[in-house]
């Protein structure tokens, strides 16, 4: 059975969303999920940019301008279907660590 488009999001997804909680431009969002990740996860360009559009496409993120003087620098910001939808992933993921929690103290 086919996964519903973005009814959950994998993990590069997530620390994107994580990220566009304040507005930042391609190579920022980079930074900010290697930041956030604790340098465990790297996002490159062809990715990120894919993702994006996706994003966009489905009214998550939105861009918010253009910023230098070639204006080629588009900053995005999370919408607010973006937040819930990265509210949703948030429970999901603790209620998935939670029913592991006790499983995991068993194997000690």
């Amino acid at each position: 059975m086919p996964r519903e488009s973005l009814s959950t999001l994998t993990e590069p997804m997530y620390y994107v969303l994580l990220a566009l909680t304040e507005p930042l431009c391609g190579i920022e969002i980079m930074e900010r999920v290697k930041e956030l990740s604790h340098g465990r996860l790297a996002i490159g360009p062809g990715t990120l940019y894919t993702m994006l559009a996706k994003f966009e496409d489905n009214g998550i993120i939105s861009q918010t301008d253009e910023r230098g003087s070639s204006g080629k620098r588009k900053t995005y910001s999370i919408t607010v279907r973006g937040v819930e939808l990265l509210k949703q992933e948030y429970r999901r993921l603790k209620r998935q660590a939670e029913d592991g929690k006790a499983v995991m103290e068993e194997l000690k």
